[in-house]
């Protein structure tokens, strides 16, 4: 079941600085991510909240294999 489809009281959400831990990248990078559209994120307030099955879609996806023909 993807994040979209649970209902929001199961959906756990991540701060931009929590993002950039996760992803071992600067808080810029991932506001860049979510400004382009790579990453869903909703505001509250003036933050940006990160839905965490999505951090790891993302990151499963841009996977590369290394040492593959």
């Amino acid at each position: 079941m993807a994040a979209a489809e649970r209902p929001l009281n199961e959906v756990k959400f991540l701060t931009v600085a929590e993002v950039a831990s996760v992803m071992r990248v600067s808080k810029m990078t991932v506001y860049r991510l979510v400004h382009s559209g790579h990453l869903p994120a909703i505001r509250v307030g003036r933050s940006f909240r990160v839905p965490e099955q999505a951090v790891h879609e993302y990151l499963r996806e841009s996977f590369v294999g290394v040492g593959t023909a």
